[in-house]
């Protein structure tokens, strides 16, 4: 079913997610935004811990996870491990979500704005594993461009 392969794709992109922030030479490198780059990592890597437990682990697995999106972009000098601990909490909260979901969950209209076509939870899912993949490759040309 594709809720294995979601898992699959979420789980490896994740895990690569805490790579790239244990990549990074020097940790103050996490939080730089230069010239064109507007967004840091450590901020990158907050929205994406913040995007997939709104939009998996409250929406679809009714956790009590309340996303302040705002401090996702406004955030400052998280500490690494901290970081690294809330994407290890994400992916146990998209596993134990996902694992749950039937074919007729993926199948059902997931609608995130009033006025917004609405579109089936397994399309939803599909587009967030896209927007982690996104904002991983920033992640990566962003370290690349300061570890020089």
């Amino acid at each position: 079913m594709l809720t294995t392969t979601l898992i699959t794709l979420f789980t490896r992109d994740l895990n690569k997610l805490k790579q790239e922030i244990n990549a990074y030479q020097n940790e103050e490198h996490l939080w730089i935004s230069t010239g064109t780059i507007t967004n840091s990592a450590g901020n990158l890597c907050l929205h994406l811990v913040g995007n997939l437990n709104h939009f998996i682990g409250a929406t679809i697995g009714n956790t009590d996870y309340i996303r302040q999106r705002d401090l996702e972009f406004s955030q400052k000098h998280v500490p690494r491990a901290e970081l690294i601990k809330q994407v290890d909490d994400t992916i146990a909260v998209v596993e134990s979500t996902l694992k749950n979901l039937t074919a007729a969950d993926l199948q059902t209209e997931y609608k995130r704005r009033v006025f917004e076509d609405t579109m089936t939870t397994e399309y939803f899912l599909v587009h967030l594993t896209m927007h982690l993949a996104y904002h991983l490759g920033q992640i990566n040309y962003h370290r690349r461009i300061l570890d020089v």
